[in-house]
């Protein structure tokens, strides 16, 4: 999901755009790595899609969100990808021919504001291993929450809710589209279960 914070100082993210293609180099097709938002609206053309996992990361709903997912008054969250453990989740391979095209176009998306730290991860496959870009989230950020205790979660489900709909659908969403790759997540499937639990969803 992209990132929404207009109350946060905007960082370089042509220079950054630039750094990402050199370190790619040109020469192979660019992999991205989808944890959330990505596998279920990727909203960019690729040729070929893996379930990959990394470690050193690991998903967690513990991004604000200010304007996509909940409001200045009511911020909600999104998942970002968060140092420590290891993540699940799906590789797309972009065509080096589409790669710088296709590439700005999911910065636009991801970078409107360069809150995250894109970072070329070994990924695994069943294929093999390959290197994937990834949008993470530093500790440090002012969008990073942290983990939150569950009745400020609780709340946030309840109530937040942005342009793009609420962070509850934003879960639910995301948890199927796991299940659907075959992902089991125990993070995710707590935070819905605590949900149903609070009669928040079916």
């Amino acid at each position: 999901m992209s990132a929404d914070f207009s109350t946060l100082a905007v960082r370089d993210t042509s220079s950054m755009l630039s750094e990402a293609i050199q370190a790619w180099g040109g020469q192979d097709d660019l992999w991205v790595f989808g944890y959330a938002s990505l596998i279920w609206r990727p909203e960019f053309e690729s040729a070929e899609q893996r379930p990959a996992a990394v470690h050193g990361w690991h998903r967690a709903l513990e991004m604000r969100s200010r304007i996509n997912r909940g409001t200045p008054e009511c911020p909600g969250l999104v998942f970002a990808l968060v140092s420590g453990g290891s993540c699940r989740g799906m590789a797309y391979r972009i065509e080096r021919r589409h790669a710088a095209e296709q590439l700005e176009r999911l910065w636009l998306r991801e970078m409107p504001t360069g809150v995250y730290d894109p970072k070329w991860l070994a990924c695994r496959t069943a294929a093999g291993r390959i290197n994937a870009l990834a949008f993470t989230l530093s500790r440090n950020s002012p969008a990073h929450t942290g983990s939150l205790p569950d009745p400020q979660m609780l709340e946030i489900l309840r109530c937040a809710n942005g342009r793009f709909g609420s962070t509850l659908d934003y879960l639910l969403e995301t948890a199927h589209s796991l299940r659907g790759c075959g992902i089991r997540d125990r993070d995710v499937e707590r935070l819905v279960a605590l949900a149903r639990q609070h009669a928040l969803t079916a």
